[in-house]
């Protein structure tokens, strides 16, 4: 694949060098300089990641190789696929010319603003977009709810694919400095800590650990979580991650829950805290037994499932337990929609029902966050990454 990427960079190379020249040099001299070397600007920032990634020589899921991997995505869709739109508009252009000579300017022209229009869009969704972190507040009216239990703050995290942070762990500290600034009970965390494997972790225990809630911290792991997509690891590999990336989490203030529950008293209430392991690639996602997890369990005021995947949630869940409340992630918002308050729409409702927001059924309440990190390119259209926080009280 890193061979194909090269011929393609070598093909656009020329190709856009010639319609560059082809359509300013004898229209105007200023632009074609002054185009000439914003093209060489950008070529020589996609030739560099190139060659760091495809000459990278160390472990594959180092912090730094993920970041440079999600920098030249970027560049592939922000630089490379707008020059291959304008390629293919002015050399239609000049197909249909091919009698007459030259080409049709208001076909090049049209290819020039959309590529324009696609570097900018996207240069502002990896330099703010994905760092615009947005609070959503939620109260969810809970039947019977115990007394002790009413105006109950949780704040759920998901999906940092902490290789994000790699250059920013200044964006991290903040995120955690806001959430002990919203003061919550309960602090939950619904995986997806890494993206391949717990280097990428990279000492971010020691920023994770300062936030923390009154009533304790809680997390499950993810399907990334478990390695399947490192490209190296065998099946010892994978299972050696997990336990350095648990040990990992643990340092981070978070108790672990893998398939099983814990429980809590606040104040005369109990509250019990449910955790099933999401493990594989989409679309053959499989769960923990939910039904094992919670054999041992008795009643509680409050039960609050944390499960990574949102499908989970029919599957197991709905109508098929007493379980309040479930958390979820995983989708990002596939990280393009658009979020405000009177429209909520991403390509992720095609493969997630529910992708973000809050969804009720009968006394069964699932929330689903957008996540804080970003997975395969840095890129967050319209969709910003999202802290939670919930408030339970009484119906």
């Amino acid at each position: 694949m890193i061979l194909i990427l090269f011929f393609v960079l070598i093909a656009t190379e020329i190709l856009a060098t010639e319609v560059l020249r082809q359509h300013f040099y004898n229209a105007s001299r200023s632009m074609y300089y002054i185009s000439s070397l914003t093209h060489v600007i950008l070529s020589l920032w996609v030739w560099l990641l190139y060659f760091k990634v495809s000459t990278f020589d160390s472990f594959y899921d180092d912090p730094r190789h993920i970041w440079r991997l999600m920098a030249l995505h970027a560049t592939i869709f922000a630089i490379t696929l707008p020059r291959i739109i304008l390629i293919v508009f002015h050399f239609t252009g000049k197909l249909i010319r091919i009698r007459t000579g030259g080409h049709i300017r208001l076909l090049t022209n049209t290819g020039l603003v959309i590529m324009t229009l696609i570097f900018i869009t996207l240069t502002l969704s990896a330099l703010r977009g994905r760092f615009n972190f947005k609070t959503e507040h939620i109260t969810i009216e809970i039947k019977d709810l115990h007394k002790d239990l009413e105006g109950l703050k949780i704040v759920q995290l998901s999906d940092l694919h902490l290789a994000t942070f790699n250059h920013h762990k200044a964006k991290l500290q903040m995120v955690m400095e806001m959430v002990n600034s919203l003061k919550p009970d309960l602090l939950l965390n619904t995986g997806d800590f890494v993206t391949f494997g717990w280097r990428e972790f990279d000492g971010n225990d020691t920023v994770l650990v300062k936030a923390h809630g009154k009533y304790g911290n809680y997390a499950v792991l993810g399907n990334h979580d478990f390695g399947i997509y490192h490209p190296d690891y065998t099946e010892a590999d994978r299972k050696n991650s997990v336990l350095i990336l648990e040990n990992m989490i643990r340092k981070s203030g978070y108790q672990l829950l893998n398939d099983e529950f814990s429980k809590i008293k606040i104040g005369a209430a109990s509250v019990a805290m449910i955790g099933v392991q999401t493990i594989g690639r989409h679309s053959h996602i499989t769960y923990g037994d939910l039904q094992k997890t919670i054999s041992g369990l008795d009643s509680a005021d409050l039960k609050i499932l944390l499960s990574h995947d949102p499908n989970h949630w029919e599957e197991a869940v709905r109508g098929k337990t007493d379980i309040d409340l479930t958390l979820a992630g995983h989708t990002h918002g596939m990280q393009m929609g658009i979020v405000t308050k009177k429209i909520r729409w991403s390509p992720a409702k095609y493969f997630y029902p529910h992708w973000n927001g809050l969804f009720i059924e009968g006394e069964q309440y699932h929330y689903v966050n957008r996540g804080l990190g970003v997975l395969g390119v840095p890129f967050r259209m319209w969709m910003p990454p999202e802290i939670t926080v919930i408030t339970l009280v009484k119906k």
